[in-house]
């Protein structure tokens, strides 16, 4: 799939709409589209699928960075032509938000390193993964409803959850751009870097994941995102009953004797557990 001493999918795939690479045990999916800004339209969706399906079955992959090619857009959006003949059985069906809520529920950690524009669908891109890297080039703006539609691949939801219901509001309803400053202000953007720290960082947040426990990594996102959605007593049972499930696991033994003996765990000889 990828050559990993380079990290990159091989030459032969350099016009992939996406394409994957491999840097280290951290996947790289480039949207690769750079003349139109990186924009989703329906073949890239299907290739974000595919890169999806090739990181998940890849045991030598266990995080995964998306980003886009070119460096003057992350993504800019979904493509207007595709948008003007989209259909109300179209809307109903939301594939767009189907292939967004894969990437929140994706069983590895997804990290968005976002330079430059990320309009539209690629605000929601960013917003259903878990970490967001942004460059201090990056900008973020809803503006759908300047085309007489809404956000409908998750930001009216996942947006309110991380900034509240106001800038939410704000931002869908005037279409709102965001610099790099003001979303790592208001916490769109974990991580705020220059251009060219850009991917470099966002796998080095990547590397800082893998070093970690897995099952304690996978069940950490499960509570996180299921327990936000409940309600304060049933997020803190979900809490327990994972806690319970790890105390039973060979890596917590690992983790603490590893601390015990002033060593780094090694969890590798673990992982196919998780």
């Amino acid at each position: 799939m990828t050559d990993k001493k380079t990290g990159q999918a091989p030459a032969s795939g350099a016009d992939r709409l996406v394409t994957v690479g491999n840097r280290e045990g951290v996947g790289i999916l480039t949207i690769n589209r750079p003349d139109a800004h990186n924009a989703l339209n329906l073949a890239v969706q299907q290739a974000l699928r595919e890169a999806l399906d090739a990181v998940a079955d890849d045991d030598d992959i266990d995080v995964v960075v998306v980003t886009g090619a070119g460096g003057k857009s992350f993504v800019a959006g979904a493509d207007i032509n595709e948008l003007a003949v989209r259909t109300p059985v179209e809307g109903i069906q939301g594939k767009l938000q189907g292939l967004f809520d894969r990437i929140e529920g994706f069983d590895k950690p997804v990290i968005a390193a976002i330079g430059g524009f990320a309009f539209g669908g690629g605000a929601e891109l960013a917003l259903s993964c878990d970490i967001r890297v942004g460059s201090t080039n990056a900008q973020i703006a809803l503006p759908e409803t300047g085309l007489g539609i809404i956000p409908s691949a998750g930001a009216t939801q996942r947006l309110a959850n991380i900034v509240g219901q106001g800038l939410a509001l704000d931002m869908i309803l005037t279409g709102k751009r965001l610099s790099a400053q003001e979303a790592y202000d208001r916490d769109i953007l974990t991580y705020l870097v220059e251009p060219e720290e850009l991917l470099d960082t966002a796998v080095k947040v990547a590397q800082r994941i893998r070093r970690k426990g897995p099952l304690a990594i996978k069940l950490g996102r499960q509570v996180i995102k299921r327990g936000f959605k409940a309600d304060p007593e049933t997020g803190l049972m979900l809490e327990r009953l994972a806690q319970a499930v790890i105390y039973s696991h060979a890596e917590k033994a690992e983790g603490t004797k590893a601390f015990q003996e002033k060593r780094h765990p090694d969890f590798g000889s673990i992982r196919h557990d998780r």
